[in-house]
């Protein structure tokens, strides 16, 4: 009798690892197993990878959106094991390790075996988010498009502005928050008023603009060394930035802020306020934590993790980034890039079959910087500390570095030429309807200014 033919076994199917979100975590998890026997979904709500540190420079027209934000697509193109889906996370169960995703009105269901939470932040008001109206914060590209559109608008009203005393509120911006976003914003529009426009306007002067920094701390850049701050301060003052420490913002409006000091109430009339004052974690982290029995978020709405990065009780699931907490480790895009690396290395382990998967994530500080002005910017490297051109070179460098793609970094290098050596700032444009501002509801305006009270 002749033998039967068995039937071959199924191949196993490969491992399935979904990450959410594609700014520095997710991108660097992603090229990190490019390599490995796995298949990637990435999930976004949108399809850009964002180089957020610059994205002060969009709003001041220095750079364009595209060259710090290149298509996720684009930069995956040659990553076979990747695919990338547009859609915005609507739930993540645990239990059945699915996620749940909406986009071009479809709801999308995507089973994992191994997730990466890497949503990063989204701006904070502090429970006061009826400020978000007339004070737009700069954590994406739309924020940063459409702060460009207030400060480039609020100078072409000021020239057709026939009043004195509105022509000064279009002509003073209002930065709050004393952070190196804030800083930065601060110190790039009191350039661009006193530098990049001069001669370009016939009525006005856009050197006479006010620039005002305004923080509730008593110092600005609490994250670095007390002398780097103080020269921060001292070049942000030569620009003219009016630095305004200790004051609470207590009301926003169409017309401009209150703030208040020590019960003492001020009003600053300004029409473009820029809010950097705080970041909080993604709304997702609180959906995972409450699946997590015990498990309370940290500050900012962060997510506890183990020193693995893995959330609690779920060693598939990884929390990095800016979402993550864990030892006390700042949001900055170090430690996002090094906490994606780690995870996916944990994945690699686990489908090589390694005996020892779990390691602790080690964070490797290189330092931090921040550019203040054109050949001024302050750097700490530990114990080194530096401020002034030097330190802004070491600040071109490394975020060329860090830029995704040649292309992007050698049309960022141009325009940084252009905007630096020279005075142009190639990126002006704004749409028809921005140039239309609403001067404001004033029965709205009033009715914020009882509701603060």
């Amino acid at each position: 009798m002749p033998p039967t033919a068995e039937t071959p076994p199924a191949p196993a199917a490969r491992h399935r690892v979904v990450i959410i979100g594609c700014g520095f975590a997710g991108l660097f998890a992603t090229r990190r197993l490019r390599r490995a026997d796995v298949d990637v979904t990435i999930i976004d709500r949108t399809t850009h990878h964002l180089f957020q540190p610059l994205l002060y420079q969009v709003a001041t027209g220095i750079l364009s959106e595209g060259e710090i934000a290149p298509a996720t697509r684009e930069v995956l193109r040659r990553q076979r094991n990747a695919r990338v889906v547009l859609g915005d996370v609507t739930d993540i169960d645990l239990a059945a390790r699915t996620v749940t995703s909406a986009g071009g009105g479809r709801r999308r269901v995507t089973p994992y075996d191994s997730l990466i939470l890497a949503a990063g932040a989204v701006t904070s008001y502090f429970g006061n988010d009826r400020f978000a109206e007339h004070a737009p914060g700069l954590k994406s590209i739309d924020d940063a498009l459409h702060v460009r559109s207030r400060i480039f608008t609020a100078f072409e009203m000021a020239e057709l502005e026939e009043d004195e005393a509105a022509r000064r509120e279009w002509l003073t911006f209002v930065v709050v928050g004393g952070g190196p976003t804030g800083v930065e914003m601060a110190g790039q529009i009191a350039e661009l008023s006193h530098r990049a426009l001069r001669e370009n306007f016939r009525r006005i002067d856009p050197s006479s603009a006010r620039v005002l920094l305004v923080d509730a701390a008593p110092r600005i850049l609490n994250g670095f060394h007390e002398r780097l701050a103080a020269k921060a301060a001292a070049q942000l003052e030569r620009l003219g930035v009016q630095l305004r420490l200790g004051p609470l913002v207590k009301a926003v409006d169409a017309h401009g802020l209150d703030v208040e000091t020590d019960g003492a109430r001020e009003r600053i009339d300004a029409r473009t306020v820029v809010w950097a004052a705080g970041v909080s974690g993604s709304p997702l982290g609180a959906q995972v934590a409450a699946q997590v029995p015990g498990l309370e978020l940290a500050r900012g709405g962060r997510v506890p993790v183990q020193p693995d990065c893995t959330l609690p009780g779920h060693p598939e699931v990884f929390v990095v980034g800016d979402l993550m907490a864990l030892d006390g480790l700042p949001g900055v895009a170090e430690v996002g890039m090094q906490s994606g690396i780690h995870a996916a290395r944990q994945i690699r382990r686990a489908v090589d079959g390694e005996a020892e998967v779990s390691r602790p994530f080690r964070y490797h500080d290189l330092g931090t910087m921040a550019s203040i002005s054109r050949h001024f910017a302050i750097v700490e490297l530990g114990p080194i500390r530096i401020a002034g051109r030097l330190g802004w070179l070491m600040w071109l460098v490394v975020h060329l570095t860090f830029l995704t793609g040649f292309k992007n970094r050698v049309s960022a290098l141009f325009h940084w030429i252009v905007s630096f050596l020279g005075r142009a700032r190639a990126e002006r444009t704004f749409t028809v309807a921005d140039a239309e501002p609403a001067a404001g509801d004033e029965e709205d305006v009033a009715r914020d200014r009882e509701w603060a009270a």
